[in-house]
């Protein structure tokens, strides 16, 4: 049965990347995919040009470009060993963590669910880069009202390929839908019989 809503985010992971250039040929590799607890939301908007062409006194031709996703993850809280990881964070030997100007932040693929009324599907962006949050908290009231994190994402096709995400679907194999989190799952291309 497929699903007919979508709701309820959970069970992000992040899977740092390392790139390897040979022959000016750019390959990469994933991490196992880490954890990030308290998720609260997840916001993409695809960027790419509409160009029209006009001919016969009309629109002939549309070509739509598709340069991935820009967009927000809100959590409870950034956890240090992203910081470390993917924003390129540093702690010395006294474990005080250090923000510096001149790193740039690491490559990683995204991977997530959404919940659903038959089965949850889950999500993989795979080039990712991330803003920094910002830093903001406020003075303690009558009650605790949390503050959350937001990082400023960018998400884009792999070096090399043109592959943005991947979802599973209601057909999934159910051993590649259980292992989703256990490693960046990576596109088969069955080759065509003679």
């Amino acid at each position: 049965m497929s699903n007919k809503i979508k709701f309820g985010l959970k069970n992000v992971h992040y899977a740092p990347i390392t790139e390897t250039v040979t022959d000016g040929v750019t390959e990469i590799s994933f991490a196992v995919p880490i954890t990030i607890p308290g998720a609260v939301n997840l916001a993409l908007s695809p960027i790419g040009d509409t160009t029209p062409f006009y001919a016969d006194n009309l629109e002939y031709f549309t070509a739509i470009a598709n340069n991935g996703y820009d967009g927000t993850l809100e959590m409870a809280l950034v956890p240090d060993s992203f910081k470390v990881t993917i924003l390129r964070e540093v702690i010395d030997t006294n474990k005080v963590q250090f923000e510096e100007s001149d790193t740039q932040p690491a490559p990683f693929a995204l991977l997530f669910e959404f919940e659903g009324d038959s089965k949850a599907t889950r999500h993989a962006m795979y080039f990712c880069k991330a803003v920094r949050p910002s830093i903001e908290s406020s003075t303690k009231g009558q009650g605790i009202e949390p503050k959350t994190e937001t990082l400023n994402l960018t998400c884009r096709s792999m070096p090399g390929t043109t592959i943005i995400k991947a979802k599973t679907t209601d057909e999934t194999e159910a051993a590649i839908y259980t292992n989703w989190y256990k490693t960046v799952y990576q596109k088969t291309i069955t080759e065509p019989e003679d």
